[in-house]
């Protein structure tokens, strides 16, 4: 369109429509046209291939960086993370959650690993005993009698209560225990866990308190052997840390008006220190590698007390004042109106 119009405006110039100067001018101005558009486009594209390489480079790199922490981690290796920078909100955003998918991962792994070797650790000390004593029973070097039979006993048993506590832990986890959801008074519940912990208590010369506390009389809607079993665990954990001379507390507590009760478990043990409170209710986590496993316990008790505690819709905590200052298990449940 632009020859034509170019031709109309010479025209009305005064400039003659059959001279030699209007043709040339005219190709003139079809020639700068067609090297304007020409340059024109040159330029469009040489800037269409910079951004289109730029945003292919920024796009790329976090891209490459997820795709190679994906093979890594279908490698077995889940402690590598993709690294992404100035990728924009979106890719910083889907890199975040592949990280923590990532960690999540890594922590589940962890557990599996520590999970088989504390089985076979737990495992590892009654079937040695078991198969000593066996080989000595048919070399002669052995006889069968009340103290073999309770030494076999005893080492079945502890194996039986490891495969319960896994299970248990397993089902608990998932959600899968069975509840008989009655109304139970916190108090009763409190004095029955002291009489089954008695002779343990007494046994290690323990003192063992039972305090009536505010909300001692408070109906909560719960399965009174599944609470009793959190406590039972929570007394053994506080009598295996405590030693002779000291002593554990159970009391409650409860505001006016409040929706919630608490149980609590106060020793005046070894206490915990600042680092492993928050690792307290992990399974198979022992916080003094130092002692023999006998006086750590299994490690799964409290993870089941977490559990147990969470199907009721209740809430377990733990503080401690540090090492050699006690600890004080927290048991809060819904109150009943």
């Amino acid at each position: 369109m632009g020859p034509p119009i170019f031709h109309e405006h010479l025209v009305r110039a005064g400039t003659s429509a059959t001279g030699t100067e209007m043709a040339h001018v005219e190709e003139a101005f079809r020639d700068a046209s067609l090297i304007s558009l020409g340059i024109a486009l040159v330029i469009a594209l040489l800037c269409a291939l910079v951004v289109t390489w730029f945003v292919t480079g920024r796009l790329q790199r976090p891209l490459a960086s997820l795709t190679k922490t994906a093979a890594e981690m279908g490698r077995g290796r889940y402690s590598a993370r993709a690294h992404v920078a100035d990728a924009g909100p979106e890719l910083s955003s889907l890199a975040d959650a592949f990280n923590t998918m990532a960690a999540q991962l890594e922590s589940t792994e962890d557990t599996r690993r520590r999970l088989l070797s504390d089985v076979a650790h737990e495992m590892r000390t009654p079937v040695a005993t078991l198969s000593a004593y066996l080989e000595g029973l048919d070399d002669g070097v052995a006889e069968w009698g009340p103290e073999t039979a309770a030494l076999f006993r005893a080492h079945t048993d502890r194996l039986a209560r490891l495969c319960d506590d896994i299970a248990m832990v397993s089902r608990a986890e998932e959600g899968q225990l069975h509840m008989g959801m009655v109304a139970a008074q916190v108090g009763d519940v409190l004095e029955a866990a002291a009489r089954g912990a008695a002779a343990s208590f007494a046994a290690k010369e323990v003192a063992l308190h039972v305090v009536h506390g505010s909300g001692w009389d408070v109906t909560v809607r719960a399965d009174p052997e599944r609470l009793g079993q959190v406590l039972s665990n929570l007394l053994s954990n506080a009598l295996r840390h405590t030693p002779a001379g000291g002593r554990v507390t159970m009391t409650t507590s409860h505001s006016r008006g409040d929706e919630t009760v608490s149980l609590l478990v106060v020793d005046t043990g070894e206490g915990i220190t600042a680092e492993q409170l928050p690792h307290v209710f992990e399974r198979f986590y022992r916080g003094d590698t130092a002692r023999t496993r006998d006086d750590r316990g299994s490690g799964i008790g409290l993870t089941i007390a977490k559990a147990i505690v969470e199907a009721h819709e209740g809430l377990i905590s733990v503080t401690s004042g540090g090492p050699g200052r006690g600890t004080t298990f927290s048991l809060t449940l819904p109150a009943q109106s």
